[in-house]
């Protein structure tokens, strides 16, 4: 039987894992149990009454956090013209071009976090799709980053924004900080993810929507919260 350190143990008697915390207890308490000798990442997740089998049950989207994910994005930029490659680099991507950006994520190159395409460089950004759609880095305009205007995308990733999409097993995980930041910075963003998957709520969906939200750290326990009246807590 595999030992349990004290650190666990000590972190995991703190929860009463029989009990629902609300949104603001869980954001304290997820910070309290990060006790890791690293900065931990705090993170919500998910179960929804969808069935992504769907295509109009699918719940995909984006949101600017407020006070950051905590970690610096490396952005990278397909965009044709020389002046979006300029205006792109300005606006802090670590990299940006076209065909021979393309060829080089072809050829195995994956050190970066986000991507933007214009929308006249997806026919060959299209050919990532194997690539960077199982690390969830393919462009969609339904997340802004399809979009003429490559330099405004690139300033909201690195200030915060981030993407969601619900797996196949209708769950969806999503970072939103670290440990060192302050319980009220952690609930701030918290509202501002869950507001954004609420406001994404397909029409076809019928019944529950949010069936199960919990909050962790990396190394923590999961603070199951209430989903039903996650929406109240959000706007309170």
């Amino acid at each position: 039987m595999a030992k349990v350190s004290k650190r666990v143990q000590s972190t995991h008697e703190k929860v009463e894992h029989n009990r629902v915390y609300t949104l603001s207890e869980s954001c304290a308490l997820a910070k309290e149990c990060a006790t890791a000798k690293f900065d931990e990442t705090i993170e919500l997740a998910f179960h929804l009454g969808v069935d992504p089998r769907h295509a109009d049950q699918m719940v995909r989207g984006a949101v600017t956090l407020p006070n950051g994910t905590g970690k610096t994005r490396r952005v990278i930029v397909f965009c044709k013209q020389e002046d979006q490659i300029k205006a792109a680099l300005d606006a802090g991507a670590d990299a940006a071009g076209a065909e021979e950006l393309v060829q080089r994520v072809q050829d195995g190159w994956s050190d970066f976090d986000a991507t933007v395409a214009s929308p006249d460089m997806m026919g060959n950004v299209g050919k990532l799709g194997r690539v960077l759609g199982p690390r969830g880095l393919m462009p969609s305009p339904k997340a802004g980053t399809v979009t003429p205007n490559v330099a405004e995308a690139v300033e909201e990733i690195k200030k915060g924004k981030i993407e969601f999409r619900v797996d196949k097993f209708a769950n969806i995980h999503v970072p939103l900080g670290k440990a060192s930041f302050s319980a009220e910075q952690i609930e701030e963003n918290a509202k501002a993810i869950i507001n954004a998957i609420l406001k994404a709520k397909p029409s076809a969906c019928k019944g529950a929507y949010l069936k199960a939200c919990t909050m962790s750290s990396t190394m923590g326990p999961g603070l199951r919260m209430d989903p039903a009246s996650l929406a109240a807590q959000v706007a309170s």
